[in-house]
């Protein structure tokens, strides 16, 4: 019987394990028209959201950005297996990878899209330092994005998807769409953890912020 590799549910983005920056691919093997519009899925687990979103909107190229290696393998192999040639998924941890990455499309980049989708909660106190929304990240993607991107956050704790808001709120490259949560998703797909949270009959907090005109 093959061995079934396990595979952590929280990793620390701060530790040494993760200090290393992803290397970025050659983008113009990874994707058959690289030239479509990006959307980038920071912290896509197993890829299944990703999937879905390939499959039926093929004028898009997604990208996976997975700090939890063995899941980013398996969702390749899947990928490989299906022929899609406008998905692909990476290891690295957001907080260090996500300039280099975007930095090497060069002009070629079309980042429109960016979804954050279910982060981990890290509840203690002492460890939301390894949330995934940090000002620098927003920063960054203040930095890639054109103008009218947008981002698409969600989770079903609503003081992480309150946070996540309130770092986006506080750069003035992004505007909030709306004061309240979004009842309804804006995307074709959904992640395994939204349909699981839904049909419990619990709620999921929506936001979508705009990149705006204001220089940054």
């Amino acid at each position: 019987m093959p061995l079934v590799r396990r595979v952590r549910q929280h990793v620390n983005p701060l530790s040494d394990k993760y200090a290393q920056p992803a290397v970025p691919p050659d983008w113009q093997s990874v994707y058959e028209r690289p030239q479509q519009p990006l959307h980038l899925d920071i912290g896509c687990g197993k890829g299944y959201f990703l999937r879905d979103m390939a499959a039926v909107c093929p004028d898009w190229n997604f990208l996976g950005l997975e700090i939890r290696q063995p899941l980013v393998e398996q969702a390749l192999r899947w990928r490989d297996r299906q022929r899609l040639k406008n998905l692909h998924f990476i290891f690295g941890n957001a907080n260090n990878s996500l300039r280099p990455l975007l930095e090497s499309w060069g002009e070629a980049l079309q980042l429109q899209r960016v979804s954050i989708q279910f982060p981990d909660p890290w509840f203690k106190k002492r460890h939301q330092k390894r949330r995934v929304v940090q000002p620098q990240l927003v920063e960054e993607l203040a930095q890639f994005m054109p103008q009218t991107g947008w981002v698409w956050l969600q989770s079903d704790i609503e003081a992480v998807a309150q946070e996540m808001c309130d770092r986006f709120g506080e750069h003035p490259g992004f505007e909030r769409q709306g004061d309240d949560w979004l009842a309804e998703t804006l995307l074709p797909a959904q992640t395994d953890r939204e349909q699981v949270t839904l049909a419990q009959g619990k709620p999921v907090y929506r936001a979508l912020f705009i990149r705006n005109e204001l220089s940054v």
